[in-house]
């Protein structure tokens, strides 16, 4: 199928509008044709060119969910943002959605279109091989790290292992492989207003280190697992020292918190949520990527293995969620779409959030998990009812869920919140 977005211009205005609903429809899993609502065009157009959505009148869900997550904010001292967008109907949720935010391994889905649309092109294929180098291999990995120097592995096992364990050093050869400049003019082109620069992994701990010293651009892979393994931060500055070859007074005089946080400052791998949720809408509506590939990649998405914590955990029964977490020092995210079973249809919604400045990584997934409770519970999942059985479980879990004890990374790891259960870290 012809994706529409490359249609002639020369078709006819009304047969264009036509061929866009189908599509949408067939991509969605739908079985009947049927116009979009005039409101939802609208929404999807003002995504597609990165600008801001029409104003529609707030509804009843919105409302209700803006000011669950308010009280929330201010009864548990901590800072996020959430956006949701209703993609039938073009209705909105913004709470600080319109801010920047570090998107961390969220960054990685725009990795992935950038990857697909080198297959479409004929670049290469699912099952190229790519030739694992001594010097690919970053911190913040699952498997790709165990694998020998010399591995062939494949394009769809790289993207796979990238997305639903969010492995760092998959990510970056895959970064390789495209190009960094193509992710962000793919980026770009899908959303010109919104986002930072995307970097590669390995350039994410040089500048973060390299407020410390500018001499951390010439660090290695190999450097960052070493610093990965030091337990406190005197060890961590003590071996960075090192490694550069100066004396420790020659670092500057930030901890490591402070290092972050100007990393953070210098806008790089973050965005605006709403301008996130017009990343995935033009993704989800098939204008990122051909059917095949979008359903591909929607259907790894839904395989995610990180943040089991997070939104998901909020969600009723029976929803599918895909998604991409993000998990780094002080900061976590976690974004997809929603698709839950309707009497009539499905609904689905995108729904973006996203964390800052609370060390405790177990404090920070309890947040994004109320951003899914309070969407369940604020009545567009349930169609209208707020207080739909299906939302009783969500509800009921995140009253009465303690918070876990406090989950912080080790100084030495740029990703340094752990994602639930998993074993490694993310940027």
């Amino acid at each position: 199928m012809t994706n529409p977005a490359r249609l002639p211009v020369r078709v006819r205005p009304w047969l264009h509008r036509c061929a866009l609903a189908a599509f949408a429809l067939l991509v969605a899993g739908g079985g009947g044709w049927a116009p979009r609502p005039a409101q939802a065009q609208a929404a999807e157009r003002a995504a597609a060119m990165g600008q801001p959505l029409p104003e529609p009148a707030a509804a009843p869900w919105a409302r209700a969910m803006q000011r669950d997550l308010a009280r929330f904010a201010r009864q548990e001292r901590i800072r996020f943002g959430a956006y949701v967008l209703d993609l039938d109907t073009g209705q909105r949720m913004s709470f600080q959605g319109d801010e920047r935010w570090y998107l961390a391994s969220s960054v990685k889905v725009p990795v992935a279109i950038t990857v697909l649309r080198g297959v479409e092109r004929g670049d290469f294929t699912l099952d190229t091989p790519v030739t694992l180098r001594a010097g690919d291999y970053v911190d913040g990995a699952g498997p790709t790290n165990a694998q020998p120097v010399g591995a062939a592995l494949t394009v769809r096992w790289l993207l796979e292992q990238m997305i639903v364990y969010s492995d760092n050093t998959a990510s970056d050869m895959l970064i390789g492989l495209v190009g960094i400049a193509e992710v962000n003019a793919v980026t770009q082109a899908l959303v010109p207003q919104g986002f930072g620069r995307i970097t590669t992994l390995a350039d994410v701990r040089r500048q973060a280190y390299g407020h410390l010293a500018p001499e951390a651009e010439h660090l290695s892979g190999r450097d960052f697992l070493l610093l990965k393994q030091q337990r406190t931060e005197a060890d961590v500055k003590a071996t960075l020292a090192r490694l550069l070859h100066l004396p420790p007074t020659r670092l500057l005089p930030l901890s490591l918190n402070d290092a972050y946080e100007a990393y953070y400052a210098e806008g790089l791998n973050s965005g605006r949520l709403d301008a996130y949720a017009a990343l995935l809408v033009q993704l989800v509506e098939g204008r990122a990527l051909n059917a095949q590939h979008t359903a591909y990649l929607l259907g790894v998405m839904e395989r995610v293995k990180t943040g089991p914590r997070r939104i998901k955990a909020g969600l009723p029964a029976g929803a599918r969620f895909a998604h991409k977490t993000g998990t780094q020092r002080a900061r976590t995210c976690d974004s997809g779409l929603v698709t839950v079973p309707g009497v009539t249809r499905e609904r689905r919604v995108i729904v973006v959030a996203c964390t800052r400045g609370e060390p405790s990584t177990a404090r920070s997934d309890r947040a994004l998990r109320h951003v899914g409770a309070a969407l369940c519970t604020s009545g567009l999942l349930s169609e209208g009812s707020s207080h739909a059985s299906i939302c009783q479980s969500a509800a009921s879990a995140q009253a009465t869920d303690p918070v876990a004890p406090a989950v912080v990374g080790r100084p030495g790891g740029a990703g340094d919140g752990m994602d639930g259960d998993l074993r490694h870290d993310e940027p």
